[in-house]
């Protein structure tokens, strides 16, 4: 949002504005963070080269889509809460999930549609909290050189998304501390060489 209103009603308005717009912000080579309304959106994906998304909205589930050149868009789903509900075991299988499409590579099996490697968009409904907090979680654990903390990576993404302090929720926040301790002990493929 490019305004952070104090007034409750007045939030609310301004993200359902924003998100009937698509949203992508490029955080790592690769993997792009938005909402919902760029996960269906194939102009959007196709100019960035986005062929996979990650959508961690439970209450949210874009349908098939095709890009212009023929690619079918990759869909993976962990259906994360937007508030409190959310186990840490869940954010952690949403972090793997990243690192599993980022690593697998399409076999061009006929039954799997015709489908190219490329980057990932993470999102959820608006891309201002589940997404945000996932997406921080994972650059933490992808290059805890940068990112020795997840809330360092939340603070940069709050600054690219241009969020207030009221996102991501406080209920996320608090779950993303359980799932970097789960986290901590499992090798990463994808981690920055030492």
């Amino acid at each position: 949002m490019n305004m952070h209103p104090t007034d409750k009603a007045a939030r609310a308005e301004a993200e359902r504005r924003e998100d009937a717009t698509p949203v992508l912000v490029k955080v790592h080579p690769g993997v792009f963070l938005g909402n919902l309304a760029a996960a269906v959106d194939a102009g959007t994906l196709a100019r960035q080269g986005i062929t996979q998304t990650l959508n961690l909205a439970v209450n949210a589930d874009p349908p098939p889509l095709t890009l212009p050149d023929g690619t079918l868009v990759r869909r993976a789903k962990i259906g994360l809460i937007d508030g409190p509900g959310n186990h840490p075991v869940h954010l952690a299988a949403a972090v793997l999930a990243i690192e599993g499409m980022l690593a697998q590579t399409a076999p061009g099996k006929p039954s799997y549609g015709a489908h190219r490697p490329g980057p990932l968009l993470v999102h959820c409904r608006g891309g201002r909290s589940r997404s945000v907090v996932v997406t921080a979680l994972w650059l933490a654990r992808t290059d805890p050189r940068a990112w020795a903390e997840a809330t360092e990576a939340v603070e940069m993404l709050r600054r690219l998304r241009n969020l207030g302090p009221e996102q991501p929720d406080a209920a996320m926040l608090a779950a993303m501390e359980g799932a970097r301790r789960l986290l901590a002990p499992m090798p990463t493929a994808l981690a920055t060489d030492p």
